[in-house]
């Protein structure tokens, strides 16, 4: 007799999942609570979808900090090169941009999850859509809230990709977690990454400089230092450069109550030019100054009134000092809603090596409800895609294995 899994969530992780099986001869239905599958899929690819990097892949496998070792297996199963390669065979090109990310040639997710979805509905996937998983019943069937009420389904096995927190708008809402929790499966509470933070700007920054770009900056914190570019908002700071640290700000806050980013304002330029320059100010004003003599944008000649007193604005070295190392007081991450992605999730002590959950054989979880997170540049969706590989051949060796 045929076995026949079920895959919950219709993202990347679930779909890949779905493949696997339906390649080793077992009947799926994938069941998704949103009216389409994709979805925030779809969102990652409105400014081009970065499927993933082309960087060596020990340099690759160390972004995922301390889940290397766990992310690391599942890559070395289904890698960078096997992603590329698999999108290919869907008749998808890809090429390698300038800074390494890899994007296919149309840029846009549609194309690329429209050929998949026609291949794996080809090989027999049947899909439901409205269809919220809510847990099990008393007798241990999987229940769904549809609009026509709640139905029950049996399945062999059951492969979960129901994704983290961030946003919830787009079907991953974290409501999961108590279900799991419930049934012994050891769950990390679900956190921002890849996250914005608050400061405690004052009234003049932000209602004059909120939306403004701080462009060829760097930050470091922690020891650790990045170059890149990020937003002034309203409530604080975001962007690529404090997405890459903010596994690291995050803690520190969890930890501290605050965290103190350092901003080198100029990056191209040493303490002791800056010092000469301002030294020959005369009898200018100094915001005229900075404009003239450094070509200094109006946003960083803000944060540094922002965050110094007035009196070491008047020494030229104490203000060059501070250009190479502006102290900015983070004081919370920006709530889990707003995140790009998320931390926490199932513990891997709660999992098999094949991602099945060690309390409840035969359930399976994949994809960014497992307690890993990954910096944006096509990494997380590696990792997700190369889940959900691993969870569907674990399920199909699970299902096929001597009664």
């Amino acid at each position: 007799m045929t076995k026949h899994a079920i895959v919950i969530g219709g993202g990347p992780a679930g779909l890949m999942a779905a493949e696997q099986l339906l390649a080793a001869g077992i009947a799926v239905d994938l069941y998704e609570a949103m009216p389409s599958l994709g979805r925030k899929f779809l969102m990652a690819g409105k400014g081009g979808l970065n499927i993933t990097h082309s960087e060596p892949l020990d340099r690759f496998v160390a972004r995922y900090g301390d889940r290397a070792a766990q992310v690391g297996a599942w890559l070395a199963d289904f890698g960078p090169d096997d992603l590329r390669r698999w999108i290919q065979a869907l008749g998808v090109e890809t090429f390698v941009g300038t800074s390494g990310r890899v994007f296919p040639a149309e840029m846009k997710a549609a194309p690329f999850l429209r050929a998949w979805l026609h291949r794996l509905r080809g090989q027999g996937l049947r899909i439901h859509v409205r269809h919220r998983w809510t847990g099990w019943s008393a007798a241990g069937r999987l229940t769904f809230a549809t609009p026509k009420g709640t139905v029950e389904k049996e399945a062999d096995a059951t492969i979960l990709s129901l994704g983290g927190g961030s946003w919830p708008q787009l079907g991953s809402d974290g409501s999961w977690q108590s279900l799991l929790a419930a049934e012994g499966i050891a769950v990390a509470p679900l956190v921002p990454a890849n996250c914005g933070f608050d400061v405690a700007w004052s009234d003049h920054l932000r209602t004059r400089h909120a939306g403004a770009a701080l462009k060829n900056i760097a930050a470091t914190f922690d020891g650790q230092r990045r170059m890149g570019e990020a937003i002034v908002t309203e409530t604080g700071i975001e962007g690529g450069l404090i997405y890459a640290l903010s596994a690291s700000l995050r803690e520190a806050i969890a930890a501290k109550g605050a965290a103190t980013l350092s901003l080198d304002l100029l990056p191209d330029r040493s303490v002791e030019e800056i010092a000469r320059i301002l030294a020959g100010r005369g009898s200018r004003s100094l915001s005229s100054h900075l404009k003239s003599a450094l070509n200094l944008p109006p946003i960083k000649a803000a944060l540094l009134h922002e965050c110094l007193p007035a009196d070491r604005l008047k020494d030229p070295s104490v203000l060059a000092a501070a250009f190479k190392a502006l102290p900015l007081t983070l004081r919370s991450p920006r709530p889990l809603a707003e995140a790009i992605s998320s931390a926490g999730g199932v513990k891997f002590a709660a999992l098999s090596p094949t991602l099945m959950c060690e309390a409840k054989p035969g359930l399976f979880c994949c994809g960014e409800m497992l307690d890993w997170e990954a910096p944006t540049g096509g990494y997380l969706l590696t990792a997700c895609f190369a889940s959900g590989h691993v969870a569907g051949q674990g399920a199909a060796d699970w299902l096929k294995r001597p009664s």
